[in-house]
């Protein structure tokens, strides 16, 4: 059916009106229309009768509105529109991949804290892995490229060993760090707060506890080994980079027909 082709090569093609009008001899008004009228997603779930490593991300097209994602590493099984990123929204959507009987084998997730204690206590038995590019991308917003301290630039070196190492080390290294500079992270300074002091290196000492916080999850993929578990959501952020380029080449289409072409982008994905 030509209309299924030409919705295919406007959304995972990136033609343009203009060009599907000369491929397809059919006015903008024409394809505008039969775009609108076609039922482009099934809305069919993915059968898989094994339990699957589930990748859980999230992301944004301006505000109040924003996709939730669930995929394995091969195929996305279930998505859900968001206006906020909140612990209940991921309870909900969990229900929803339950309820569709799937079953997990270990988690990828982003590292929001609440998400991951939702996990254990729905899953207590089932291993989640931090994504390790969001743990560099923590270092990195807390201590630049360009950091003026020696203990700055050297646990920000650390961090981005993360995915090059393996967890002894990484946590030879992270405690070699610490021992070395201790007494500089503790370094205090009289503070015009209500507080009569504060800590001199506060950034870097957020860094360095960040790191320390979510270490028991960031080698999870290498401790306890599932099959398919990666280190990061990257399977998820780089389908929503791909997405967010096709849609801003269609900038200024109507919320409704970008609501469809993200649809039908992800359902086949």
């Amino acid at each position: 059916m030509w209309i299924a082709k030409a919705y295919k090569d406007y959304t995972v093609h990136k033609q343009t009106y203009k060009e599907l009008s000369e491929k397809y001899g059919k006015s903008h008004k024409t394809l505008r229309k039969h775009f609108d009228e076609f039922s482009s997603v099934t809305g069919e779930l993915k059968l898989i009768n094994k339990p699957v490593v589930l990748i859980l991300d999230a992301t944004f097209f301006g505000r109040g509105y924003g996709i939730l994602l669930a995929r394995t590493p091969e195929i996305v099984l279930l998505w859900e529109e968001i206006v906020s990123e909140t612990v209940q929204v991921y309870s909900s959507f969990l229900d929803s991949l339950e309820a569709a009987e799937y079953t997990f084998s270990g988690f990828v997730i982003d590292g929001r804290r609440g998400v991951r204690k939702l996990l254990e206590r729905r899953f207590p038995q089932i291993p989640i892995q931090f994504c390790q590019f969001h743990q560099i991308q923590i270092v990195k917003r807390y201590i630049p490229r360009k950091a003026q301290t020696e203990a700055a630039r050297s646990l920000r070196r650390i961090a981005l060993s993360l995915a090059k190492v393996s967890e002894l080390e990484f946590i030879n290294s992270l405690d070699a760090w610490h021992l070395k500079y201790e007494g500089f992270l503790n370094e205090k300074s009289p503070s015009e707060g209500r507080r009569k002091w504060c800590y001199t290196h506060g950034r870097l000492r957020s860094a360095y506890r960040s790191i320390r916080t979510n270490l028991p999850y960031l080698f999870t993929y290498q401790n306890k080994p599932v099959s398919g578990m990666p280190n990061t959501t990257n399977h998820c952020d780089g389908l929503f980079s791909h997405i967010k380029q096709k849609v801003l080449i269609h900038r200024g289409i109507s919320k409704q027909r970008r609501k469809k072409m993200i649809d039908y982008m992800l359902e086949n994905f």
